[in-house]
């Protein structure tokens, strides 16, 4: 049986005879744009600028050749390849009534050749057959990922740029510790917030005052933190707001749920929700293999070995699980996968400890997907009261 949300086939059966098939390889300056077009003997291939209403009239010229051809279109089926432009060109078409999928990447089977031949064309040749192949049916031709809507990619914003922010913070603070070291200075806090004013009393090695330019760069480099420290503070702020103000269903309800877990900050419950709990997936191996926790498995002939966590999921999403995971082992030592983990960990090894962290990170994912789709407290676990 089909499942609801299976992008790993269509679940619509073709009509080839009366349906139009395109593919487009985007590019920052140019799409190039192939066609399986009834009626016509040949597969027509244009290159256009990167505008969606030349790529709209171009469809539409080629149904018309094909109803002079003496064929009834009655679909139109659009894919390119998931990238850079995001999936504003499908919402875009979809609105005009051409129906328009986003391949996965990844699901794009390539010649295993060390050198081979690559153009956009010959990628294009890929797209279409792939496409062609999901929309016969064939299963694990090629997957489609879920087009979100402008209001769910939206959402994502302030958790992913607070991410960046804290990165890039981290790496000014660094690199002013650094700049200090070059002239002998250790343990002057840059992070204080009456550090720039300190910054001309200090004294080199040498026992003389900063060079200018050192001094000059360090300032900047502090207001620059400053003002990075001021705009997370803002996403913060407007976060605690929009949650007091959501309605108790949907992405903010699941928030309120995993906040109330002794261990898991508000932050690291946005996170989860909206990056992967909130998605519609399938089942529980479908959870894992989205976080990219999922083994991959090397089998050739007698060769037995596995290689490790497959990460082709959200990265974001793995790395935050795994620092969750080893914040429970403190928060909730009474839960039965902090239980889990502990017996399996008793000799001490950092290598086994590193990899059954993983383990139960998976274990973990699962557990809160339950949690927040029916309710169901992972055994032991602590909650903070109700607010």
């Amino acid at each position: 049986m089909a499942k609801f949300d299976d992008f790993s086939r269509s679940l619509v059966a073709l009509e080839q005879d009366s349906t139009l098939i395109a593919a487009v390889e985007l590019s920052r300056s140019s799409w190039l744009v192939g066609g399986l077009v009834p009626g016509l003997r040949r597969e027509p291939c244009k290159k256009l600028v990167p505008d969606a209403e030349a790529l709209l009239k171009l469809l539409h010229r080629w149904r018309e050749e094909a109803i002079a051809a003496g064929r009834r279109i009655d679909r139109i089926c659009v894919a390119y390849e998931a990238g850079r432009d995001g999936f504003w060109l499908a919402r875009w078409l979809r609105a005009r009534g051409i129906e328009c999928q986003v391949i996965h990447p990844t699901s794009i089977p390539v010649s295993r050749e060390h050198r081979r031949a690559k153009s956009d064309r010959l990628d294009l040749g890929l797209l279409l057959r792939a496409f062609l192949g999901w929309l016969r049916g064939e299963p694990k031709h090629c997957s489609m990922v879920a087009v979100p809507s402008v209001e769910a990619e939206d959402a994502k914003r302030p958790v992913r740029e607070r991410d960046s922010l804290v990165v890039e913070a981290t790496r000014l603070v660094n690199r002013m510790t650094s700049l200090l070291a070059l002239h002998g200075i250790r343990g002057f806090n840059v992070k204080l917030k009456g550090a720039p004013a300190k910054l001309a009393l200090l004294r080199t090695a040498e026992g003389e005052p900063l060079p200018p330019n050192t001094l000059a760069e360090l300032r900047a480099s502090m207001y620059r933190r400053q003002v990075i420290q001021a705009r997370i503070a803002e996403i913060e702020t407007a976060r605690l707001e929009r949650l007091k103000q959501a309605p108790q269903s949907g992405p903010p309800a699941m928030i309120a749920l995993l906040a109330r877990i002794v261990g898991v900050g508000i932050e690291t419950a946005e996170m989860l929700t909206l990056e992967v709990l909130s998605r519609e997936l399938r089942d529980r191996r479908a959870v894992a293999r989205y976080a990219g926790l999922t083994g991959s498995p090397d089998e050739s002939g007698s060769r037995r070995r596995e290689q490790g966590l497959a990460k082709a999921g959200n990265g974001r999403v793995r790395r935050g699980l795994i620092q969750l995971a080893w914040r429970l082992l403190v928060h909730q030592p009474d839960c039965d996968l902090v239980k889990w983990y502990r017996e399996r960990t008793v000799d001490g090894r950092g290598v086994t400890r590193k990899t059954m962290i993983v383990a139960m990170a998976r274990k973990l994912l699962v557990a809160l997907w339950e949690y927040v789709i029916s309710g169901k407290v992972p055994a032991g676990m602590r909650l903070h009261a109700a607010a």
